[in-house]
């Protein structure tokens, strides 16, 4: 494959990030994978290190404050997340490539400070089947559906911003058209199972 590299994979809410990443996180071991510091407490069964990097508040605001985060934010209205540079420059120092899974909020920051990333946009395959996805559960009441979908139709709207896009009409698919994007030859690198504790944020 090529030189190691850092590719950002973001798109709109309900895109099926999570859900590609944690397919090619269980399917190709090859890949590393980002993770994300935050303030929130480990669910059960989360290890620290592993699931995420838990911190106090404190300790994130001295990453912010020593710069040594490449993005950050706070979801929703609550706790903070970000990615640490320290594990990204492992894994490239390593010679492996990096995929980072994040919205589009960090993906503008990692833009402005890795500015040689790849940047993929992850968009469905048509707005009726975003329409779907985001109003197909019925967890949400109807003024939800309608904020959601406003920020969906927002979020694809960043498409142009993006290096290239991959549309997630089928997962294994387009899963497969991303790893390309990142070097992998998949016929000299087949996939082996062992899956990965999820790294998604919520």
């Amino acid at each position: 494959m090529s030189r190691p590299q850092v590719t950002v994979l973001a798109g709109p809410t309900s895109v099926g990030k999570s859900t590609m990443s944690r397919h090619i996180r269980e399917n190709h071991p090859e890949v590393t994978f980002s993770v994300s510091a935050t303030t929130r407490a480990p669910r059960p069964g989360e290890v620290d290190g592993v699931d995420y990097h838990f911190l106090s508040p404190e300790e994130f605001d001295r990453l912010i404050e020593a710069d040594e985060l490449l993005e950050w934010a706070t979801v929703h209205g609550a706790h903070r997340y970000g990615t640490l540079r320290s594990t990204v420059q492992e894994g490239l120092d390593a010679g492996r490539s990096v995929l980072l899974e994040i919205d589009l909020q960090g993906a503008r920051q990692v833009r402005r400070t890795m500015p040689d990333a790849q940047f993929v946009f992850l968009t469905p395959p048509s707005w009726e089947e975003m329409v779907s996805r985001l109003t197909g559960r019925g967890t949400e009441s109807e003024e939800e559906q309608r904020r959601r979908l406003e920020t969906a139709r927002m979020e694809l709207a960043a498409e142009s911003e993006f290096d290239v896009t991959v549309v997630n009409d089928e997962l294994e698919r387009a899963a497969a058209e991303l790893l390309s994007l990142m070097g992998f030859d998949l016929d000299s690198h087949p996939a082996e199972p062992g899956a990965e504790p999820s790294t998604d944020r919520p």
